[in-house]
């Protein structure tokens, strides 16, 4: 692969990186982690691990990005972590 080639792959790959945006998970007082952890792993596909951890730095800092992707993707997701009863948005 020539220079100019990687420097226009590498270029693809920025400009993907740059269309992604990612939903954001805040702490509230209301939901157990049990419901935080099992609504992460059913609407974002994360792995028990996965959600646990998001669920215990969402409680330590306050929020926490739990999934990223396009924003046609993230949307139906954010929709059902809202109707869920959690606090999320996507940036």
């Amino acid at each position: 692969m020539s220079a100019k080639e990687r420097l226009q792959e590498s270029f693809l790959v920025d400009e993907q990186e740059k269309n992604l945006n990612e939903i954001v998970l805040f702490n509230d007082d209301v939901n157990t982690f049990d419901h935080v952890i099992q609504t992460l792993i059913d609407v974002c596909e994360h792995t028990p691990e996965q959600a646990e951890q998001c669920s215990i730095i969402v409680h330590h800092n306050g929020k926490c990005t739990v999934k990223t992707g396009e924003y046609t993707e993230l949307k139906p997701r954010c929709t059902r972590l809202l109707q869920a009863g959690l606090n999320a948005e996507i940036i």
